[in-house]
């Protein structure tokens, strides 16, 4: 189905209720290529959505997971991913917001919206379905919907395991979207872009006019980007230690398009470059125990830090509205798509990732 985006899809026959097999790629061990195997998945349960992923990206997340960098996540075997987009298969007992044949975006990041947690404005994450890398199982009865030929279980991986042509999710980790959206570009709502623009528009509530400072030229530093030239920043600086990146790296010629205005290396100068003040959002996963470099003291003189989770986005109460700006072309996701491949080159595409040579390579299933 490679290459084709007219959000017209042959749906199977119905299986609902049935043992799927497909293929997925499976992760054997730390550092090893992925495996494309066939696996057997289990219809939904209570509360869970089985949906047929058509398209697939690959984070940094999905890198480090699968390099194997936090002994605690070692897991295995493991199905990756969780950047995606498809069309529900089947609904288990329960599930009311969703039927078969909707276009859906699974999220790393759930909401029930029923929890405290998801009924209070001041958090997005969900008392039962946040972002979890140690899960591995189902939340319902603590299975897996995966299984080899055999038998044996193969492990979810952050409430959605988008590598594989079929995949069960709890309904709260499935954000359903209106059809005449471009099923390729939501891929990226699934992380990445909304977590690079969600801490631009809820976490840091950017004015127009204002000044925005973006430390690291990846893939989600770019959506920081997209979003600040959304709010009209007057000035959005990337700063990155990389200084390929603005010589032959494509993040700069796609920085550019996104509004950014100055670039620069601080390794390349010997004095500090402007008074820093303001509001410093932290995003990403940070696999070592590492403590951040500073002394107290430097939060005062009106500085102030925070980490944002997904972009402080309630991914099934937001999403929508991010799909709708992206229709209304009040976002460009064009550039973020800088390859597009087989689901079968799986491997060559993580090997982009690693070399830097894309930001988000698609997969089709």
């Amino acid at each position: 189905m490679g290459g084709i985006d007219d959000n017209t899809w042959p749906m199977p026959g119905d299986m609902a209720g049935k043992v799927i097999t497909c293929k997925a790629a499976v992760a054997w061990g730390p550092g090893l290529p992925l495996e494309i195997e066939e696996v057997r998945v289990d219809p939904p349960q209570k509360m869970e959505v089985r949906i047929k992923i058509l398209f697939t990206s690959i984070c940094h997340t999905d890198l480090s997971a699968w390099q194997g960098e936090n002994e605690d996540q070692r897991v295995y075997p493991r199905i990756f991913g969780h950047e995606a987009s498809g069309i529900v298969e089947s609904v288990g007992e329960g599930v009311r917001d969703m039927k078969k044949g909707d276009h859906v975006v699974p999220i790393f990041n759930g909401e029930c919206g029923d929890c405290v947690y998801c009924k209070c404005e001041k958090t997005n994450l969900c008392e039962i379905f946040r972002v979890n890398p140690f899960k591995s199982v189902m939340v319902n009865d603590g299975r897996s919907r995966f299984s080899t030929k055999l038998g044996e279980p193969i492990y979810h991986f952050l409430n959605t395991s988008t590598f594989s042509e079929y995949t069960v999710l709890d309904s709260a980790c499935v954000v359903k979207i209106e059809p005449q959206v471009s099923l390729k570009k939501m891929t990226l709502l699934s992380c990445g872009v909304s977590t690079g623009v969600g801490a631009v528009w809820n976490s840091a509530n950017v004015k127009a006019g204002s000044t925005v400072a973006i430390f690291g030229l990846g893939a989600v530093g770019l959506a920081v980007a997209e979003g600040a030239r959304a709010r009209a920043a007057s000035k959005i600086i990337g700063v990155d230690i990389n200084s390929e990146k603005f010589t032959k790296d494509l993040s700069l010629d796609i920085g550019k398009a996104m509004g950014m205005t100055d670039f620069f290396n601080p390794r390349d100068v010997d004095k500090p470059v402007h008074e820093g003040w303001g509001l410093t959002v932290t995003l990403g996963i940070h696999p070592t125990p590492r403590m951040l470099p500073f002394h107290p003291m430097e939060l005062f003189h009106g500085r102030r830090i925070i980490g944002s989770v997904f972009g402080d986005v309630k991914g099934k109460t937001q999403l929508p509205h991010f799909a709708k700006e992206c229709m209304r072309g009040v976002l460009n996701l064009d550039e973020f798509i800088t390859h597009e491949l087989p689901f079968s080159k799986i491997n060559e595409a993580f090997q982009l990732l690693l070399k830097g040579k894309s930001l988000r390579c698609l997969l089709h299933l």
